[in-house]
């Protein structure tokens, strides 16, 4: 068993946390959807201006876990959000 953890760091043009949560909800809304990953916001949580989503997958095979982290890394970077994209981090484990 393989899983899949992808952390994105994104800058957002948002100046409240209540425009950033709007931002954060419509990515991880969109990526569960897509991908029926779990996903979350894992860092910079009081800091309007920034965000860390991670999206997790788990498969019975390493190499299509990878794919589907690639797969999701490649959905973000290719939708029209005004978020920037600062960083990605993709790590597998196997258990």
């Amino acid at each position: 068993m393989t899983v899949a953890v992808v952390r994105i760091r994104l800058r957002l043009p948002s100046r409240t946390l209540k425009e950033k949560r709007a931002i954060v909800k419509s990515v991880a809304e969109r990526l569960r959807q897509r991908f029926n990953a779990s996903v979350a916001e894992v860092d910079e949580l009081d800091s309007p201006g920034m965000a860390v989503v991670a999206a997790a997958c788990l498969s019975n095979n390493g190499r299509h876990a990878d794919e589907q982290a690639q797969a999701i890394v490649a959905a973000v970077s290719a939708w029209r959000l005004d978020a920037e994209l600062l960083d990605v981090e993709t790590e597998l484990f196997t258990l």
